[in-house]
C-alpha cells in the first residue's frame, strides 16, 4: 500500500473547494478510485465554503490532510456523505455521490471522526456489538470481527469496561474497531493522533498502516511526524492547488543541499543571521546557539548541512513558492 499524506499550508487558507483530487489503489486486479471536481460547500448561514479552483492530480495513496482550519474535516464529511455539497461531482469506484446512489457508498467506506461519543454507559463488547447491529452484520460474524480487533488494537482485556471508563487512547481504538467493523475498502479518518500522548501517538500511526493492508485510508493530521512515520507519498496544498505531488523522498531531496546549520556564539550573532537568512529554529548549547538556515548558497558563515528533516523540505517549498 503507497501512503501520502496532504498538507494545507495554513490556517487562513480554507479550501472547502477542492479540485482535481484523483487517486486509486489496486490490489489483485480490483481497483478502488476517487475523484472530487470543483466541489463547494454552503452552510446554513449561505457562507460558501469553497470556491472555483484547479490542482493537480496527486498520486494513489494512503493520504493523510495536515493543517489547522484548511477544510480537511469538509472534506472528509463530503466524502463519508455526511455533508451534501452544493456545487461539483464527487465519485468513489465511479459512483457519483448525490445520485441516489450514497447507501452503496456508504458501505464501501468507515468513518472515524475527530469528536465521538460512543454510548459511555455501555461496555466495549456491547457498544461494538449494537454498532455492529446497526451496520447490518450478521450477529456471529460481527463477534469473531470485534474479537479480532480487540485483539490487533490491545483491547481484549478492557473489552468488559465501560466507554466511560477508557482513556482517550482507547476510545480512539475503539473508534477505529467500529470504523472497521464492516470491512470498508475505504477508511477514513479525522484526526486520530489529536490529545494523545506520544506512546499512544505511536500505537495509533502504526495501527493506521497495519489496517492499510487492502484498502484506501485518508487520515487528516496536524502533526508532522504522522506523515513522516506513516506516509511514502504526499500532496502540498495552498487555495486549493496543489504546490507539490509526489513522493516524501522526492520533496526531502528536494531541499537537498538547501539546509544549513551553523554555531554562533550568542543571540545578538543569531539575529544578525536572522536578518540575512530565513532561519527555522535556535537552540541553546553550552558553547553558544545553534540555528538552522535554509538558504540556495552556503551562508557566509561556517556551517555545516545536517540530515532533512520533512519539516525542513516543507519549509523550503514554502520559500520557494514565495520566490515565484
Amino acid at each position: 500500500m503507497e501512503r501520502m499524506g496532504i498538507w494545507h499550508t495554513d490556517s487562513n487558507s480554507v479550501v472547502y473547494c477542492i479540485s482535481g483530487i484523483d487517486f486509486d489503489y489496486r490490489k489483485e486486479g480490483v481497483k478502488m478510485s476517487v475523484n472530487i471536481k470543483n466541489v463547494t460547500v454552503t452552510f446554513k448561514n449561505q457562507v460558501r465554503a469553497g470556491r472555483p479552483c484547479q490542482s493537480g492530480n496527486p498520486p494513489r495513496c494512503l493520504w493523510a490532510a495536515w493543517g489547522n482550519g484548511a477544510g480537511k474535516t469538509t472534506l472528509m464529511r463530503v466524502l463519508t456523505t455526511v455533508l451534501t455539497p452544493s456545487d461539483g461531482e464527487v465519485y468513489l469506484d465511479g459512483i457519483r455521490y448525490g445520485t441516489g446512489k450514497d447507501e452503496v457508498i456508504r458501505q464501501k467506506i468507515g468513518y472515524l471522526p475527530q469528536e465521538l461519543n460512543l454510548y459511555p454507559g455501555l461496555s466495549v463488547q456491547d457498544c461494538l456489538e449494537y454498532l455492529g447491529e446497526l451496520s447490518g452484520i450478521p450477529k456471529e460474524e460481527c463477534k469473531n470481527r470485534i474479537r479480532y480487533y480487540l485483539e490487533k488494537t490491545g483491547l481484549t482485556n478492557h473489552r468488559k469496561k465501560k466507554m466511560r471508563q477508557l482513556s482517550g487512547g482507547m476510545k480512539r481504538r475503539v473508534g477505529l474497531i467500529q470504523a472497521l467493523l464492516n470491512e470498508p475498502e475505504f477508511l477514513i479518518v479525522d484526526e486520530p493522533t489529536t490529545g494523545l500522548d506520544p506512546e499512544e501517538r505511536v500505537r495509533i500511526r502504526n495501527l493506521l498502516v497495519d489496517f492499510s493492508e487492502g484498502r484506501t485510508v485518508l487520515f487528516s493530521t496536524h502533526v508532522v511526524e504522522d506523515i513522516a512515520a506513516t506516509c511514502s507519498k504526499l500532496a502540498v496544498m495552498r487555495k486549493g492547488s496543489f504546490l507539490y505531488t509526489g513522493t516524501v523522498q522526492a520533496l526531502l531531496s528536494r531541499a537537498k543541499g538547501k539546509i544549513w546549520t551553523a554555531n554562533v556564539a550568542d543571540d545578538t550573532e543569531a539575529k544578525r543571521l536572522e536578518k540575512q537568512y530565513r532561519t527555522t529554529s535556535k537552540q541553546y548549547t553550552e558553547e553558544g546557539m545553534t540555528v538552522k538556515i535554509i538558504s540556495d548558497v552556503k551562508p557566509d558563515i561556517d556551517c555545516t548541512q545536517p540530515k532533512i528533516t520533512l519539516e525542513d523540505a516543507y519549509l523550503y517549498l514554502m520559500m520557494e513558492k514565495k520566490k515565484q
